[in-house]
């Protein structure tokens, strides 16, 4: 359930009908959860999600019309030029190394998950996307993230773009890109989580992020992680 009490609205966008029957009987199996509608592709997803305003879309990456990563980044924009609470998105492929989760990162998908997953999972999934935190498919993010910094220019750390973090954020940052819980890094620290918390929204903030895994991703392209 919500913080009010309601359940979490889950909204659906694929363009394969067998998978979007099985994970909407799925939602509506859930008590604290509540169906929100569905697209079959990213110009439906968009403007699903201004109609409806689900509190969490599970968004297929590769689509007609307009695939999953332009939808994502359309349905965040929209939402902050209405000032509106944005939907969580959690963005949905077929293999472990897509590329586009990337994109859909970079464009503000807070969570990536295979279609593969299994039911419970993704049940859980999507009440950890509600609760504010990130979800990734088991073992792939950073094997991900690191493949994709590794194609890129042969260049060393950019520790430069931290410079605007104090000394305690910088903490904070290279232990959450590191995939540190908050409750980890709260004991790393020697601080309270909510302490952490607030650490890291300021962090996000001043870097120009909007989620967790962009954060990661962010570490990653910069080479601030090491080897």
């Amino acid at each position: 359930m919500t913080e009010t009490g309601a359940p979490i609205s889950v909204a659906l966008v694929d363009d394969q009908p067998l998978f979007l029957a099985g994970i909407r009987m799925l939602i509506e199996s859930q008590t604290d959860m509540r169906f929100a509608g569905q697209a079959a592709d990213g110009a439906q997803a968009v403007a699903l999600a201004a109609e409806r305003r689900p509190d969490v879309m599970l968004m297929d990456l590769r689509m007609p019309v307009m695939d999953g990563v332009a939808a994502t980044g359309r349905i965040i924009r929209d939402a902050e030029t209405r000032n509106s609470d944005r939907p969580r998105i959690i963005a949905l492929t077929t293999f472990n190394r897509d590329h586009a989760v990337l994109d859909a990162v970079q464009a503000g998908a807070s969570g990536y998950l295979l279609k593969s997953a299994e039911p419970e999972f993704l049940l859980a999934a999507i009440r950890t996307i509600h609760s504010g935190y990130s979800v990734i498919a088991p073992g792939s993010i950073h094997t991900l993230f690191g493949h994709a910094a590794s194609r890129g220019p042969s260049v060393g750390p950019d520790l430069s773009v931290l410079d605007v973090l104090s000394v305690r954020e910088r903490e904070v940052f290279l232990l959450a890109a590191k995939g540190s819980s908050n409750k980890d890094i709260a004991g790393a620290l020697f601080v309270s989580e909510a302490t952490v918390k607030t650490h890291l929204r300021s962090v996000l903030d001043k870097l120009r992020l909007r989620t967790r895994l962009q954060l990661i991703a962010f570490a990653h392209e910069r080479r601030l992680l090491g080897d």
